[in-house]
């Protein structure tokens, strides 16, 4: 056990690091092109923010969440989830005094004890984003459209948008009215968790994933057919404005999202390339959290998204993501005094911002030199004595096998210089 990492984790080699930072780079500069600043947040909060915040009977809080008690005996859990830490810090900082909205982004590692399976994990890496103080149908289209932009940035293609609403308190009160008549004479037979859902709050029963109770909901009533009139003109305005910028979408009745704060509108992405569970991406809008969490009435809504999963979709669709370009030089010496010569190169190259990779484990000339083939550098050069007494040394070009006679004075210069032309 020592040498394994735990069920569920994983880590993140150095070959595979140029994808991750490739696709959270561009997920920044998005999110800054439509006003959003980074918010960077504790790895866990007290236990009550979830329990409130995501909601008691949510599968997260009731099966998944890593929960301990710290040496003071109080209540802690480490994050499911981005959105209820970013309220809690909306309401702590004060936010509501800044201009609005105020609008955050965010990378963050989350944990949640569930079932493994292909590009989901224990510990899981989310791209987030919160919008709060606007409830203008346009802050839903921008928060969607948003997402569009950044999946078209890494040339993602063929993802489905999804679209519902789950209306307001009132909708819902009626409505979980309704779906509790309807579930009357079946609740025997579905799972344990439904049958006490049924009285604590029914429309959890919708995000069950098991599929005895999962046939008996497919002829359930529709929460979007039963919304009031405000929840229905909103949803109408939203979807006119993503038909208005040329934002294909379709409507699936049966998004709830497995979170309770959601209100209103509410969406996912979906790939058939991934799996059962498809959804790369999902969010909607949560205007009554900040409020429940103890703060002042405000509208909000945002989206969370999976980067395993994401890179799953993006290999799914042969989508080549640059690598780290290969080091321009590699250093080595033969004997002491070469040695301190190229110390001094190598921290006048770098200080230039040329990468240099110099030895530093005494090889050989023909092992450094087929460690500086292996490593893919540019250039390769190797000082000795005579190097040191005439300041000059052969260039190798490892990609032509060309080798020139250069004054170490002017090897900076010629570089940088070839950087320029490549």
């Amino acid at each position: 056990m020592l040498t394994q990492a735990p069920k569920g984790t994983h880590d993140i080699l150095a070959d595979e690091i140029d994808k991750w930072l490739y696709v959270e780079n561009k997920f920044a500069e998005i999110c800054r092109r439509f006003g959003y600043r980074e918010i960077r947040l504790p790895v866990f909060e007290h236990t009550e923010l979830f329990q409130r915040g995501v909601g008691e009977t949510t599968d997260i809080v009731q099966k998944e969440m890593y929960t301990f008690e710290d040496k003071g005996g109080r209540s802690l859990t480490l994050r499911p989830e981005g959105t209820a830490g970013v309220v809690r810090s909306y309401i702590e900082n004060g936010m509501s005094s800044w201009p609005q909205p105020t609008k955050l982004f965010y990378n963050i590692t989350a944990y949640r004890y569930e079932k493994m399976q292909k590009g989901r994990y224990r510990e899981f890496h989310q791209l987030g984003i919160e919008l709060f103080g606007a409830k203008d149908p346009s802050a839903d289209a921008e928060v969607i459209s948003l997402m569009v932009l950044f999946f078209d940035s890494l040339g993602i293609k063929n993802l489905t948008l999804n679209l519902n609403s789950i209306g307001c308190t009132q909708c819902r009160g009626a409505y979980n009215r309704m779906l509790k008549d309807f579930l009357a004479d079946k609740t025997d037979q579905m799972c344990e968790n439904c049958r006490e859902r049924i009285n604590r709050n029914p429309m959890r029963i919708l995000d069950c994933k098991t599929e005895g109770c999962r046939q008996y909901l497919r002829e359930a009533p529709a929460l979007l057919d039963h919304v009031c009139d405000d929840c229905r003109d909103h949803f109408e305005k939203v979807t006119q404005k993503l038909q208005d910028i040329g934002i294909h979408y379709e409507i699936d009745k049966g998004i709830v999202r497995g979170l309770d704060y959601y209100n209103g509108t509410v969406f996912e992405f979906v790939s058939r390339n991934i799996g059962t569970q498809g959804t790369v991406c999902g969010g909607g809008r949560y205007d009554g959290l900040i409020e429940l969490c103890g703060g002042p009435p405000t509208p909000g809504i945002g989206f969370a998204l999976g980067v395993e999963r994401l890179l799953l979709e993006m290999e799914s669709q042969g989508i080549e993501i640059p690598s780290q370009p290969d080091p321009e030089i590699y250093l080595g010496s033969i004997g002491e005094r070469a040695e301190k010569l190229c110390e001094k190169l190598a921290w006048d190259l770098r200080s230039k911002g040329i990468t240099c990779i110099k030895d530093i484990m005494g090889r050989s000339v023909k092992a450094q030199m087929k460690y500086a083939d292996k490593l893919g550098a540019r250039y390769a050069l190797i000082i000795g004595d005579n190097e040191v007494e005439s300041n000059k040394a052969s260039l190798k070009d490892m990609k032509t096998g060309e080798s020139r006679d250069i004054s170490l004075d002017t090897l900076i210069d010629r570089l940088i210089k070839k950087r320029e032309n490549d």
